[in-house]
């Protein structure tokens, strides 16, 4: 079977699926990538500083990367426009074609050349319907018309986990399109970095200035409004002593953290910067409890499988969009209302006071997000070329 994936860029992420796929039997991949980003050292505006992944990201399947015509390169809708992919999807003819999302000008060149010619369009996308409800109802309405032009071009539907499928449903898709791909990191490496690290934990809780006995509130993301890690600093304020507070990360709202700390003279916090994917494990590993604050636009959180595959409790807001899937309350974290300072603090403390019932919550952890493997994605992938 022949089939073409169609990305912005190199994902740190998803490169490794894209390794199992292109190992699959009887498979033959072309990955076209849209941008350069992340191979190549790029500004990331969020980031605040230039990014080049330190991991190898084009090893291990065929791929192109399409001119990009557009003046100012970026994730944005009109930040790719690769005319490219048009005749590549010609000559090929491929059996299927995975797009991640919709959000592209490259993309809907693709919903308009792949029924043409006869290629199947396998759809991945983020959105949570607990994300699209906040829209106006005006807003949701000409999407609905919209979506139900396009979603018609679609054959398969993967989605990534309860609120995702939720969407779908919303906007029409029906039952007999869906299948579930569960959003997942390359928990091999994870776990086999978990299980180096295990024994070192005093080790690099002392290289990082931490005392040995305080358990470690953990947050990995940009400092950006979407993510809030001001609230994080907030609740941390309100729980009792004894931990250390630990941000991996940079952005915009740095200065504002900083002050923050200064001026509630907080104790045990760090911000030690953007940490590049062969250097994250050190932080996990270190970690007690984890944490994901974020609003409005956190249509999954990566990190939270991350940090799991680490055997930690984690903590995340309703609008995480993995909350629904990953985190069951009272057993592996917690979910609490965005925006709630008082109530996350809470659920910080609790898990602080106990370190017995963090382990169990970390267990659990580990058990869930088993389940969700990239393995289990190149099955569902190879599913929808098929049926």
């Amino acid at each position: 079977m022949k089939l073409a994936v169609v990305m912005s860029h190199a994902i740190q992420y998803q490169v490794p699926l894209l390794r199992k796929i292109a190992a699959a039997k009887d498979m033959k991949l072309m990955v076209y990538f849209n941008w350069d980003f992340g191979v190549r050292e790029t500004l990331d505006t969020q980031f605040g500083q230039k990014v080049k992944w330190d991991i190898p990201l084009l090893d291990g399947y065929a791929y192109k990367f399409l001119k990009n015509i557009s003046p100012k390169p970026s994730s944005n809708f009109w930040g790719q426009m690769n005319f490219g992919i048009v005749p590549e999807l010609i000559r090929n003819r491929y059996d299927a074609v995975l797009l991640f999302g919709w959000n592209l000008f490259t993309n809907w060149l693709v919903f308009l050349v792949a029924p043409l010619v006869g290629t199947r369009i396998i759809l991945q996308g983020e959105s949570p319907l607990s994300h699209e409800l906040t829209k106006k109802e005006s807003s949701r309405f000409v999407r609905k018309l919209i979506f139900g032009v396009l979603f018609r071009l679609v054959g398969k539907f993967l989605y990534i986990g309860e609120e995702n499928r939720k969407f779908y449903e919303y906007y029409g898709v029906p039952e007999r399109k869906l299948l579930f791909a569960p959003y997942a990191v390359e928990n091999d490496r994870l776990f086999a970095a978990a299980e180096e690290l295990k024994g070192k934990k005093a080790e690099l809780r002392k290289e990082f200035g931490i005392g040995g006995n305080q358990p470690v509130i953990l947050f990995v993301g940009k400092f950006i409004e979407k993510k809030r890690p001001m609230d994080l600093l907030r609740a941390y304020k309100l729980i009792a002593h004894g931990s250390a507070l630990v941000f991996v990360g940079d952005g915009v709202l740095r200065p504002e953290m900083e002050d923050y700390i200064k001026t509630q003279n907080l104790k045990n916090v760090r911000i030690v910067g953007f940490k590049n994917q062969t250097e994250l494990p050190k932080f996990y590993a270190i970690a007690d409890i984890f944490v994901l604050p974020s609003g409005i636009g956190e249509t999954w959180g990566l990190v939270t499988n991350e940090a799991m595959c680490f055997g930690l409790p984690v903590i995340v807001s309703e609008m995480v969009g993995c909350g629904a899937d990953l985190v069951k309350p009272g057993k592996n974290g917690f979910i609490f209302p965005v925006g709630n300072i008082e109530k996350l603090a809470e659920h910080i403390s609790f898990l602080l006071s106990d370190e017995k019932r963090r382990i169990e919550f970390g267990n659990k952890s580990r058990e869930i997000i088993s389940a969700y493997s990239q393995e289990a994605d190149v099955k569902a992938i190879l599913e929808a070329m098929k049926n």
